[in-house]
Formats: structure tokens, sequence, C-alpha cells
């Protein structure tokens, strides 16, 4: 169902906004959407000094806006059991605040935001780690979706095959942080520090991460446990148990992911053509110096993309986690 990239389809171009700044900073750079949450435990970069209060909402939707820029909110945790409170004034204060559409993942949530506010414009979450038709049609069908922000599971050809079976807009990850693919079901954090990115918010958060210089040597900690030694050289990454070094055997690898960045500009125009609707850039937890040149370096792109030219070049090495990056499972080396 989705159409070839042309001129006349703007491929939606999706940035981090952690804070206020970042907002601007995103908005500045090109963006034709920003994705922001509040300050609590609704979105899942709940980390201290990020995130947005009402008013700084209201005053980011209004300056996005001014620039034709839409912004969506990140309602995009889990609802804790019987309190349901902070969720459901999430909810209700993004369509107060009007913001052009609310991302989210929990199905009680879709369900009150469907029958609450119809008419704001809902987008499911990669946190509901939706990836067939069959699911993304039951999401569609139930609570009236317009866009489904896929895992970063999917092949191109997966993607392409997916946008011609499904009604609903496709939102792919394009720059920026790794995850050990499998958002919505990862629960490493929480065994180590008591949180979790899918129920609190957050991943290994800064409380937690200790930093200590041993000689030649970075040791990273997360929760008083060693994660990783960085020797003289080596691009360090944030501390999460899915990119740590462990001994099995008798050496030591990374078992799970390695601490680099997701990079689809090589491959953008096969993204392009497989019907994206949007690209997204990771990075709430990133400084606005990362969000404007990432974004720039995406907008030139897709405005060539969308004139018919070539990608220019970009260098975006050194902003990637741990000085590398990767084409994920766009291009899957294992099959």
């Amino acid at each position: 169902m989705a159409q070839p990239v042309t001129a006349s389809r703007r491929v939606e171009l999706v940035c981090p906004a952690g804070t206020p700044a970042a907002l601007r900073a995103a908005v500045d750079a090109g963006a034709d959407a920003v994705y922001a949450g509040f300050r609590d435990e609704t979105n899942a970069r709940n980390f201290p000094g990020l995130n947005f209060d009402r008013d700084e909402m209201a005053e980011g939707i209004a300056y996005a806006h001014a620039a034709g820029c839409r912004v969506l909110v990140t309602v995009n945790t889990y609802v804790a059991a019987g309190e349901p409170g902070p969720w459901h004034a999430a909810v209700d204060d993004s369509a107060a605040l009007g913001a052009d559409a609310v991302i989210l993942a929990d199905v009680s949530l879709l369900d009150y935001c469907t029958r609450t506010h119809p008419d704001l414009r809902r987008h499911l979450s990669v946190q509901a780690s939706a990836s067939n038709a069959e699911a993304i049609l039951f999401y569609h069908r139930e609570f009236g979706i317009k866009r489904v922000v896929l895992p970063r599971v999917l092949t191109v050809a997966e993607i392409a095959a997916l946008n011609r079976c499904i009604p609903v807009e496709t939102e792919v990850f394009a720059f920026g942080g790794m995850c050990p693919m499998a958002e919505g079901r990862c629960s490493l954090s929480s065994y180590v520090t008591g949180q979790s990115p899918n129920l609190n918010g957050v991943c290994s958060p800064a409380n937690e991460v200790e930093y200590e210089e041993r000689g030649d040597d970075l040791i990273t900690r997360l929760g008083g446990l060693a994660i990783n030694v960085f020797h003289r050289g080596e691009g360090a990454g944030y501390p999460t148990l899915c990119k740590g070094r462990f001994v099995a055997g008798d050496s030591a690898s990374y078992l799970f992911e390695e601490p680099t960045s997701l990079n689809v500009m090589g491959i953008l125009p096969d993204l392009l053509a497989a019907g994206v609707a949007a690209l997204k850039i990771e990075g709430r937890q990133r400084g606005r110096a990362y969000v404007a040149e990432a974004v720039r370096s995406f907008r030139r792109a897709l405005d060539a993309c969308a004139a018919g030219e070539a990608p220019p070049a970009a260098d975006l090495v050194r902003v990637t986690e741990g000085q590398r990056d990767t084409r994920g499972a766009y291009r899957k080396a294992w099959r």
C-alpha cells in the first residue's frame, strides 16, 4: 500500500528532543517532526535533566508549529498496575496542549486515548514490538493507529513487503544508539538496577553508572558491577548490560550488542523505495550539538533523494556511540 518516494511524497524526518534546547536545535536544523516526553515515568527516557514540564511542552509545541514542524509526544511506557493516573494525564495534556500525535505502546492506554480523544492521532511505539502484518492490523483495527514505529529487526526487503499489506504508515530508525533488538521486552537493566525502560522509563539510570580510570584502562560499572573495560584508543560506550563485554569460556566478548550506532545513510534510497513514511533519529539523551548535526545531515540527504539526486557524503562517526556505526538488521549478514 505504500508508495515509492517521489518529490511529491515527502518522507518525514522525525528527530529527538530530550530538552527544550534540543527541540529548538532540531527544528532549526530542518526536522519535520520532533518527539518529546513529559518529565515522569510515562516516557521511555525518564532520566534526570531530560524531558518537559507542561509549560515547556506548550512552548515547544508553539515553537515547532511556528516553523511548520510537528510534535509527537511519547507516552510509551507501560501503565503501572492499578495506577493509570500519570499516563492518562499525559495523554489528556498532550491533547490539550495541541500535540500532533501521541506515541503509545500499552493496550489499555491505546484504548483510553481512542475513547477519550478520538481525534488525537495515535502512533504505535516501537515498545509495542509490532513487526508483522497481523500485529499491526490488530492495532489499526482496534485503536485506529495511523503509524507504526518498526522494531529494528527487519531487512529493507521485509519492510517493503510489509508496506504492501498494511494500511498504516511505517516509521523506521535511521540513526543513533542501538537496542538489543527486543524493544518492549527488555528487562536486563532491572536485574542490576531494579528499573527497566518499559516500566520505569529508564535503562541504566545515571545514578547507577560509574567510570573508573585504572592505568591505561577505563572501567565502566552499572549498579556496582563491572560492565566493560576499554583499553587506550577504544571508543567507550555508555554502560548498559546489553552492550557489556563479558567472559564466556576463556575469552571476553560482546554477547548481545557492541557499543555502536545505527546509520542508514548508505542505504537511504533503498529504504525510501521500500515505502517508509518517516525516518527516526534516536538520541533524546544526547545534547543539542548532536541533534543539530544529525538532523542537518539527514535533512540534506532526504532533500537530495527527493530531488532525484544521490545523498551527499556525511561524516557522522564522531557523534556515534563508540565512534563506530552499523546498518544493523537492515542488512542481516547472518542470513
